[in-house]
């Protein structure tokens, strides 16, 4: 198995980002499968790290994708064995449905740079490293926090934007990996039609992502840094 990441990406232009070089030097070998496309390895066997990234459809859309049924029962399976997961954004409301949390449909979009509010067991944890600093949301539904995890984080628009089931499995349904310039660019275009629909100016989005990203990639890899630290003492 060795220090394998099996990371799951939804659309190519989601990625690991800013935190594909950071878990490259920690020792970690990036392996994407391309949902939907690829075989996704043993569950249990396959990867030292599983990172589920975000995407444009719904958890509950499984008649028309069943990949995301698929996902949902190859992470139940990974966290009822207690493996190190991550979720981001869809990744992190396929985390919750598979440990048997509601996710759906918020009412309204949360799109853009903003600031989270940290809960107590937030402020404790590898996520207090992201306090006072701006993370990217972009997503319109959210999800209840599993039962026995621990809430971490929250903005006035979701609620529900961390949590933390023991020191293996975090569920993020915000973006901290996002990179700028050219990186962020290929979202814009990739979600141009989600954007239009919101009425979201893509000039406001650049102007954010500038001012944000790389006070957003330390913040991130210092938070990522702690959290492997803690998959190894336990």
């Amino acid at each position: 198995m060795g220090q394998t990441v099996a990371t799951i990406r939804h659309v190519h232009f989601e990625d690991l980002g800013t935190l594909e070089a950071f878990l490259q030097e920690a020792g970690y070998q990036i392996r994407y499968y391309e949902s939907g496309v690829d075989e996704l390895p043993d569950p249990v066997t396959g990867a030292a790290l599983a990172v589920v990234l975000g995407g444009p459809v719904g958890v509950c859309e499984t008649e028309a994708y069943p990949e995301m049924a698929s996902e949902r029962l190859w992470l139940k399976t990974r966290m009822e064995a207690c493996r190190p997961t991550v979720g981001i954004c869809l990744g992190a409301q396929l985390m919750a449905a598979a440990l048997g949390s509601e996710v759906g449909p918020m009412g309204r979009k949360e799109i853009g740079f903003a600031p989270l509010e940290l809960t107590e067991a937030g402020r404790r944890g590898p996520l207090r490293h992201l306090e006072g600093i701006a993370a990217l949301h972009w997503h319109g539904d959210s999800f209840a926090i599993p039962a026995g995890a621990e809430h971490l984080a929250a903005t006035n628009l979701c609620r529900n934007q961390a949590f933390a089931l023991g020191p293996r499995m975090l569920g993020l349904q915000f973006h901290v990996e996002v990179d700028g310039g050219s990186g962020f660019e290929r979202w814009l275009l990739g979600h141009a039609v989600e954007l239009a629909g919101a009425g979201i100016d893509p000039h406001e989005l650049r102007r954010q992502a500038a001012f944000w990203t790389e006070q957003l990639r330390r913040a991130a890899q210092a938070m990522f840094a702690e959290w492997l630290s803690g998959i190894a003492d336990c």
